[in-house]
């Protein structure tokens, strides 16, 4: 059947996925399977309670949850009679929920556990629009999701002709989703987008990573993310099983428990990865310790089939069977693809990865392109590796004269809620969207994406800085976790960096060095030295007017609980700039360190 709105889905499961462990989550431990056929009922059932309850097409309802067959079963249920999906992250503050709440007029709330429940209970007493707020998680003297499935099912017989009515004519180019933006320079936006616009953009990911029925998927970008949300879809049209893992900290175990055949990540999770295994190798000795950098080295280097010569490829052979193999089996050993999106993958990292035999596909676009723009896939000549690939089918791209990527196509969304003006802005006047993103084209196919156009500054000598490409070389370095480039208007560059402090650790244990917390280690001489070799060392590798002159060394861990981080890990640059105001002025008042 022709899939051209997000539930029709659920008949394609029917027709030809019926299985025990359509999707699976670990709980306490454990992991609990639904099956196809609960799938649908679930799904069914609760779009038959929110019917029972009043939702008309249009309506919305907001989820705050992790990843969960729950959401899945009220994404569809909700889908089947037009009431809009507002999907939002877990790591808000209060002031974003209560703003993106009131703004997207949420009649519904949906909350995972008990912890979410209490933080969001002030918030959610303050906005009129919302009704009735459930949880996932069983909560004593709370309303639970289950109350509507099972109003549903005693429903039925009074809304079942109902329900296949407004199936029949909810039409593909309807409102499927309001999304809103993570919001890295300011207000989360609300993001509209349709069944064709999710729908052609998961259809064409799914021809790409084409997975099959048999094999396993960790879902690990959050669903509430358009690109989780792609990859949720394109899982579920090829029959793919989904594991969600109980939570970060759980993951490698995860993967090692149920062996996936791929998985989604953010560039910074690779990364994490990537250095664990070196942290690793750092500590082994002799000849076992030679070997292991060797194969760094050989996978460094690597080039796809049919860009080396035959005795690259015998180095490779050998590096695999002596360290990659035992780097496959570490996180379950049937790793085959990896989607990644969202940030800048630094092209170290993606050349280890392609050697070590997983294929990382690095993939391009925003909210507001329903996800994917273009993707890298799996072979040449479809294939360069530091690109974000060629754009999918039935989307077009091109560069604007001051280097902006624009977009068309049926993944662009229908416009911003309630904010007509700011839908003008972010296009053309012939229609073309504005990414907001600087790249170039290669050979009239590969998309190369270098910044954001908001990000790039002016030094005072006239010369432009390009923070994001210098921060990726950078963050090569095992000590730094973070590192934001500044110096807009001013004689030099400089930066704030926020170190790797896990590392950091290991390394003070095998030099001796003890500190009570992250501020007394950062006045220790030794570490201070540490970073200005650093700093010196990766300076060598960029252009004169682009070295980091002076930097400051921050005592905090950056994440998305504490602000700095998105919710998908990327920099909130005002935010940080904000917070480390006294360390700016410090780099450009002082005259001398």
């Amino acid at each position: 059947m022709e899939i051209t709105r997000t539930f029709d889905l659920l008949d394609r499961y029917q027709d030809h996925f019926i299985k025990e462990d359509a999707l699976v989550v670990k709980q306490d431990g454990k992991w609990r399977k639904y099956s196809t056929q609960e799938y649908i009922d679930f799904s069914y059932h609760f779009s038959l309670g929110l019917l029972a309850k009043g939702f008309k097409m249009g309506d919305k309802i907001a989820t705050i949850s992790n990843n969960r067959p729950e959401w899945n079963f009220i994404d569809m249920g909700m889908a089947m009679i037009g009431v809009v999906h507002v999907p939002l992250y877990t790591s808000l503050s209060c002031i974003e929920y209560e703003n993106i709440l009131k703004h997207s007029d949420a009649r519904f709330v949906f909350v995972s556990d008990n912890k979410l429940l209490e933080n969001l209970k002030p918030v959610i007493d303050k906005i009129g629009n919302v009704e009735s707020t459930y949880t996932f998680d069983p909560v004593e003297n709370e309303k639970n999701w289950l109350e509507l499935v099972s109003l549903g099912k005693k429903s039925e017989v009074y809304y079942k002709k109902e329900l296949e009515k407004i199936k029949s004519i909810i039409k593909p180019d309807d409102l499927a989703s309001l999304i809103y933006t993570s919001g890295t320079t300011g207000t989360s936006k609300g993001v509209l987008l349709s069944h064709t616009n999710l729908v052609r953009n998961f259809l064409a990911a799914a021809e790409i990573f084409d997975l099959k029925p048999e094999q396993k998927y960790l879902s690990i970008l959050p669903l509430c993310h358009v690109g989780g949300r792609m990859g949720n879809y394109q899982t579920q049209y090829s029959g793919c099983s989904i594991y969600y893992a109980e939570n970060m900290g759980t993951i490698a175990a995860d993967m090692r428990d149920i062996k996936p055949h791929g998985f989604d990540a953010v560039p910074r999770i690779l990364e994490k990865i990537f250095d664990t295994i070196i942290t690793k190798g750092k500590k082994l000795t002799g000849a076992k310790k030679a070997i292991f950098f060797w194969a760094v080295k050989i996978g460094l280097k690597y080039k796809p089939v049919g860009e080396s010569n035959w005795f690259y490829r015998l180095k490779l052979s050998i590096a695999d069977k002596l360290i990659f193999t035992k780097w496959r089996d570490a996180i379950g050993g049937n790793i085959e693809l990896v989607g990644c999106g969202g940030a800048a993958l630094q092209p170290r990292v993606e050349r280890i990865f392609w050697a070590a035999g997983i294929k990382v596909l690095n993939m391009y676009g925003l909210t507001e392109t329903s996800s994917i723009i273009t993707i890298n896939r799996k072979n040449k000549p479809d294939l360069r590796l530091g690109s974000v690939g060629s754009i999918i089918s039935g989307v077009d791209v091109k560069i604007a004269n001051d280097g902006e990527i624009l977009c068309k196509g049926h993944n662009v969304m229908m416009g911003y809620y309630k904010n007509p003006e700011l839908t003008k802005k972010a296009f053309t006047a012939d229609g073309w969207f504005c990414t907001g993103d600087i790249g170039r084209i290669e050979d009239n196919k590969f998309l190369k994406v270098t910044d954001r156009k908001k990000e790039i500054f002016k030094l005072s000598s006239g010369k432009f800085i390009v923070p994001q490409i210098i921060e990726n070389k950078f963050k090569e370095s095992l000590f730094i976790e973070q590192i934001m480039v500044i110096g807009e208007h001013e004689k030099f560059a400089s930066a704030i960096i926020a170190p790797d402090y896990l590392y950091i650790n290991d390394w003070c244990n095998a030099n001796n060095i003890t500190s009570t917390d992250n501020s007394e280690l950062l006045k220790n001489s030794q570490i201070v030295d540490l970073f200005k070799k650093e700093v010196q060392k990766y300076n060598e590798a960029i252009s004169d007017f682009e070295k980091i002159n002076r930097f400051r060394l921050v005592s905090d861990v950056w994440s998305p609980a504490t602000g700095e981080l998105s919710p998908t890990l990327k920099m909130k640059r005002k935010f940080i700039a904000e917070k480390y105001q006294y360390l700016i002025d410090q780099i450009y008042l002082k005259q001398t360190d």
